[in-house]
């Protein structure tokens, strides 16, 4: 009976416990979409971005900083090589930019309202920014051909 009792006191605590508030959310990649798979997860806060642009024409390549170290580059790096340091407090909170076939241009945005601009204003606007209020990018997303982007999406959380 006592055993009865335990397991029906856990049934009734575990369905009246509160969920857990939601603290990821995911811009939907946009962009052809062709090509290979990548990610730029990886742990520690970013500190750096490195973006490439095909001179007047789209995004051949990203790089990201995390505490210190690069990921691994995304894409091709042909064409001119641009790079932002993200400082201390600071964080990325929205994204914008361009698609097509390709992505075409990138603004990020910080949360202290600095901004960092790569690429051309051609096709379609699109506008990344996170549902969670405070949360900050996380990491990117997408696909490339091994030439250039062909689609991104943002992962956005909130750091603690």
């Amino acid at each position: 009976m006592l055993h009865l009792c335990l397991i029906l006191s856990a049934v009734c605590a575990i369905g009246t416990t509160k969920p857990l508030p939601d603290t990821f959310s995911y811009s939907v990649g946009v962009g052809g979409g062709g090509g290979t798979e990548f990610s730029t997860a990886h742990e520690g806060l970013i500190t750096g971005l490195r973006i490439w642009e095909y001179p007047g024409n789209y995004i051949t390549g990203i790089q990201m900083k995390y505490d210190g170290n690069w990921t691994d580059l995304i894409g091709s790096g042909y064409g001119n090589q641009q790079e932002m340091v993200i400082y201390d407090k600071e964080f990325i909170s929205q994204i914008s930019g361009k698609h097509s076939n390709y992505i075409y241009e990138l603004i990020f945005v910080t949360n202290t309202g600095r901004y960092f601009k790569v690429g051309s204003p051609v096709g379609n606007s699109f506008n990344f920014y996170p549902t969670v209020k405070g949360s900050q990018l996380r990491f990117l997303s997408g696909r490339n051909d091994g030439w250039a982007i062909t689609s991104i999406g943002a992962h956005w959380a909130i750091v603690k």
